[in-house]
């Protein structure tokens, strides 16, 4: 920040303050904002500001000083903690669901109770988990009579609500959605676009905060927590890898983002590269 004004023209939020943000996001999400955050908080926190009618975000802090914990509190943790996102994003770990995973999963579970169940984790506006929806309905009409449990999760329950929708803007749907898929599984309703209900509704959204309990989940096959790792602590990072052990299924598979690793946080995690992706399995002394 340096002290400079944000480009809006609004007060630049104090460290005071910024403070305050830091420790009502990390206890109620568990996600660390170091200093380079200043300027993002800010510019997130401040369309809430003028929303509550104030001008700059420092009013708004103090609102939120002045209160219980309530629906603005958790208002202000959902636009600080909700991440970027984007169909197919950086388009490797897509492919390699699509030619490798997928197919060996399938393989796997064929010859039993051909059950398959995927989770999304921290999913945002529902791109990943749409995007999954689409290969398995384009490329794996096999599974249409399996018992398939699809699971995609969010802390923000605005998200939630736009991915449960399945609307977004042109620009969103320019960002790394193949133009076939946008022709046969969107209907464009004036400048936005509504993804088919048959696709939507193959997921099933609900609300969860990852570094918390986690509610009750089926043995997962493959687990995608992309880009979240990287928001806690060690110690956070550990509590939730020892919980991704607990439901992974065996031969299942997790996903993190390019950024992110298990290493020195758990090694009874295999890395695995598919591809020109990585992911990660449960070594056998490490499968439950």
């Amino acid at each position: 920040m340096n002290g400079a004004l944000p480009s809006n023209g609004s007060t630049p939020i104090s460290s005071i303050d910024f403070n305050y943000i830091r420790a009502l996001v990390y206890r109620e999400s568990s996600i660390v904002l170091d200093d380079s955050k200043t300027y993002l908080v800010n510019s997130r926190l401040l369309p809430i500001a003028r929303e509550a009618g104030f001008s700059s975000v420092g009013p708004l802090i103090s609102l939120l000083q002045s209160r219980p914990f309530g629906d603005l509190h958790q208002r202000v943790v959902e636009a600080v903690a909700t991440t970027e996102t984007s169909f197919f994003r950086d388009i490797h770990p897509f492919t390699a669901l699509r030619d490798h995973v997928i197919p060996e999963l399938v393989q796997l579970r064929q010859g039993g109770s051909r059950t398959l169940n995927i989770w999304s984790a921290a999913c945002s506006s529902g791109q990943e988990p749409h995007s999954i929806a689409m290969i398995l309905k384009d490329k794996f009409p096999q599974l249409y009579d399996w018992d398939l449990q699809l699971l995609a999760s969010d802390i923000s329950r605005s998200m939630l609500a736009r991915a449960r929708q399945g609307t977004y803007t042109q620009l969103e749907v320019n960002r790394g959605l193949p133009a076939p898929y946008l022709v046969r599984f969107f209907s464009q309703n004036e400048d936005s676009w509504q993804l088919d209900r048959g696709v939507r509704e193959m997921f099933r959204f609900f609300e969860q905060n990852i570094a918390a309990d986690w509610k009750a989940l089926p043995p997962i096959d493959l687990l995608v927590m992309r880009n979240v790792l990287i928001y806690f602590d060690v110690s956070t990072r550990r509590k939730i890898l020892n919980k991704v052990k607990e439901v992974l299924r065996p031969g299942g598979y997790l996903l993190l983002g390019s950024a992110e690793t298990t290493l020195n946080l758990d090694e009874t995690f295999a890395r695995v590269r598919v591809g020109r992706a990585i992911f990660y399995q449960l070594s056998k002394g490490g499968a439950k």
